[in-house]
């Protein structure tokens, strides 16, 4: 009766295989329950709930559209974790800002200050089939992360930017990087000293890309651009210089379920073990091997996925099928 006891104790605290290993990591990590079109996700710690947030472009993709009008229309959706594995949805976000109708937010990012979350959102003014239409940076603040309050559109290059990714470099200076539509889908960057107030800098990486995300690891910043291709990964000393490593990652079709496609617009997380784990999307249709029909839900469709990355010879490698275990003691990566 003790040992009875003992054994359904451990399986409540450890996620094990067959073989008593560490459980894997799902694929897919998350299929929004609401359209199935989650995309360009951000991933951020919630203090008062003690779970990890996901913010994500909820694109429409299960509307009867045969132009771009799903990707337009759309609101910013919620997934809660407390391990950054198992994710559950929660709710669109309370973002206020909406002056057009049929207003579309795209691509967030989510950082947190002095105990202040701030919001960088792209924001369309309309429901659209085409994408010939203004697209412009705002601000937006918030206590507790569901609730945002808008504070202004930022004076950037001009009014076709999307896809802000911010970085403390100290508590004074932050870094936003940004796509210019107008310039070739190039990457420029703001620089601001309160997070409120923005310089636009001009041009950081000339190539061709979007959904950059920067982060900090192996003792050197990194910028993940998004290429359509698969990810473009630089690397600096500075944050000004940037040198792009010889081989992109996420191209390579996955065997894993629903992702047989290249990996889009994402976001890196490194959790306190200096594990760093890219949080990305795809769209399961649009693989090669076998494609679905344009403009159908199964092409439309698009779910997040997550992968480990390692630092090999003084570049970022990614196998999206190796499996990706917990620590020891349960299912947990964040």
């Amino acid at each position: 009766m003790i040992v009875r006891f003992l054994f359904i104790l451990l399986l409540g605290l450890f996620t094990l295989d067959l073989y008593g290993q560490p459980a894997l990591i799902p694929k897919p990590l998350y299929d929004d329950p609401v359209y199935h079109g989650a995309a360009d996700p951000v991933i951020i710690y919630n203090k008062a709930k003690k779970k990890w947030w996901m913010f994500y472009t909820n694109r429409r993709a299960s509307i009867n559209d045969s132009t771009v009008q799903w990707v337009h229309g759309t609101r910013i959706g919620i997934a809660e974790s407390k391990d950054g594995v198992k994710w559950k949805y929660v709710d669109t976000a309370n973002i206020n800002y909406r002056p057009d109708v049929g207003y579309t937010h795209w691509a967030p990012d989510v950082v947190e200050h002095k105990g202040t979350y701030h919001m960088y959102l792209t924001y369309v003014p309309g429901t659209f089939k085409d994408w010939n239409h203004p697209r412009v940076i705002v601000h937006l603040t918030s206590p507790d992360l569901k609730y945002w309050n808008y504070q202004s559109t930022l004076k950037l290059v001009n009014e076709k930017v999307i896809d802000a990714s911010v970085y403390r470099i100290n508590d004074t200076t932050f870094r936003m990087w940004y796509n210019n539509e107008k310039d070739g889908k190039s990457i420029y960057y703001a620089d601001s000293k309160d997070l409120y107030n923005w310089v636009d800098k001009g041009k950081a990486i000339a190539a061709r890309g979007e959904g950059p995300k920067t982060f900090f690891w192996q003792r050197k910043y990194f910028i993940i651009v998004d290429a359509w291709k698969g990810m473009e990964v630089y690397s600096s000393t500075d944050l000004l210089k940037w040198t792009k490593q010889a081989k992109r990652i996420l191209e390579e079709p996955g065997k894993g379920k629903d992702d047989q496609a290249i990996g889009g617009h994402c976001d890196v997380v490194v959790n306190k073990e200096g594990r760093a784990f890219v949080y990305y999307f795809t769209h399961p249709g649009r693989s090669k091997a076998n494609p679905a029909a344009r403009g159908s839900f199964d092409d439309k469709r698009s779910v997040i996925q997550v992968a480990e990355l390692k630092y090999v010879n003084g570049e970022i490698v990614c196998d999206r099928d190796e499996p990706v275990a917990g620590n020891k003691k349960r299912l947990k990566i964040l």
